[in-house]
């Protein structure tokens, strides 16, 4: 059996096996613009504790 033969004979092994790929999916389609509105995730408390509970940093996280 010659090279190009055991090839074609393993490409339909895997063909039957596996089948074809889906088609590719465009970046249009799979995107989705939608409108912003106001976000909940602002601090409007005047109280200056409420901002370590809303806003995180790293110094604070580790308790320096």
């Amino acid at each position: 059996m010659s090279q190009e033969a055991t090839m074609d004979t393993a490409a339909a092994v895997r063909r039957a096996r596996f089948g074809k790929l889906p088609e590719r999916i465009r970046r249009e389609d799979m995107m989705e613009e939608v409108q912003s509105g106001p976000t909940g995730a602002v601090n409007t408390s005047p109280d200056e504790t409420a901002a370590y509970r809303t806003f995180s940093c790293l110094a604070l996280d580790m308790g320096l």
